[in-house]
């Protein structure tokens, strides 16, 4: 394969919302010529084999205030820095260290620090004739096959799963930690449309254990299951310069089943929520660069009108990314 044709991989991480640390992530890549790659939705692209990826990502969300009267949750940062490798043509490795900054109104109560780290697996196929592993370079015309991965992995409680406001109470969606392992799988579909536009399909899940924390109370978040899709056309294509600029359209469906408190549903947690994500993102030879604006489009939330905060309840997320391949 020539030079031309080579590879970008562009490594993808959905964040969570300000009262949880839930998260999923998301892989893909593309090339000058090829499949274009979502800005959040996972995609059906490995890692050349040999190649490592190194990745930085911002997911900036800010939510609405209804209560002058009680300090609420004002916004929050999800920062990650992570990395993958490309161990064959059809098997990646990635492990992600993220930061997270949960900031209340005045008066309220805000976090800091490390998250657990995650760790996931990516084992890449294509339908040619009958399903087959991923082959090592790729030409232009084999990249236009129906493309897919099995996901799998989880998180280590490395964070801070403790963490006590000033009256000294412990709030689990404030903290750093899920306090114990956490497991995701899923399954992504690709394929190019056409010389210029890209379709992707994410299915996939994360479970949560059951912790007891400092105070003795026991809490599980909500499974997470994720349906999403995404349309990407390529906008602009420069060889020479190695440049490509990309335009994404993606719908995200994601239902959370309700947490668990001392063997109890939580009010005002669960429900059903659809998200629009429209981004850019920008190849330079190696360099990959991405931005996205997420709004809820729909919801249906358990008692809705108590989850300030929540997911599906935020003005906007801001997706800021960039990948560097080796």
């Amino acid at each position: 394969m020539t030079r031309r044709l080579a590879p970008l991989a562009a490594l993808l991480l959905a964040s969570a919302a300000a009262l949880a640390h839930h998260g999923v992530a998301g892989l893909g890549a593309a090339g000058l010529e090829g499949p274009g790659a979502p800005i959040e939705a996972a995609s059906s692209s490995v890692l050349p084999q040999g190649r490592l990826l190194l990745y930085g990502k911002l997911d900036h969300a800010a939510y609405p205030t209804y209560d002058p009267a009680v300090p609420e949750a004002d916004y929050a940062n999800y920062w990650l820095l992570g990395g993958g490798y490309g161990v064959t043509p059809w098997l990646s490795v990635y492990a992600f260290q993220p930061y997270n900054e949960k900031i209340d109104e005045d008066g309220g109560f805000s976090t800091r620090g490390l998250a657990d780290l995650s760790l996931f697996g990516q084992l890449g196929f294509k339908y040619d004739d009958g399903f087959r592993l991923i082959p090592a370079g790729e030409s232009l015309d084999d990249l236009e096959d129906w493309h897919f991965t099995v996901l799998g992995g989880g998180s280590l409680p490395t964070g801070d799963a403790d963490l006590r406001d000033t009256e000294g109470r412990i709030d689990p969606g404030k903290s750093t930690s899920f306090g114990k392992p956490s497991f995701s799988y899923g399954l992504t579909a690709t394929k190019m449309l056409g010389p210029r536009w890209t379709f992707d399909l994410e299915l996939s899940r994360i479970h949560f254990q059951a912790h007891t924390y400092a105070d003795r109370n026991r809490s599980r978040f909500g499974t997470e299951s994720r349906a999403n899709s995404a349309l990407a056309y390529r906008l602009y294509t420069n060889p020479d310069a190695k440049l490509r600029l990309d335009l994404d359209l993606e719908v995200h469906y994601l239902h959370l089943d309700r947490d668990r408190s001392n063997g109890t549903g939580e009010r005002a947690t669960g429900g059903d929520i659809l998200y629009a994500l429209p981004g850019l993102r920008l190849y330079w030879d190696n360099l990959s660069l991405a931005l996205g604006l997420k709004r809820p489009i729909w919801t249906r939330l358990n008692e809705s009108s108590e989850q300030q905060g929540a997911e599906g309840k935020e003005a906007y997320r801001l997706i800021l990314s960039a990948s560097l391949l080796f």
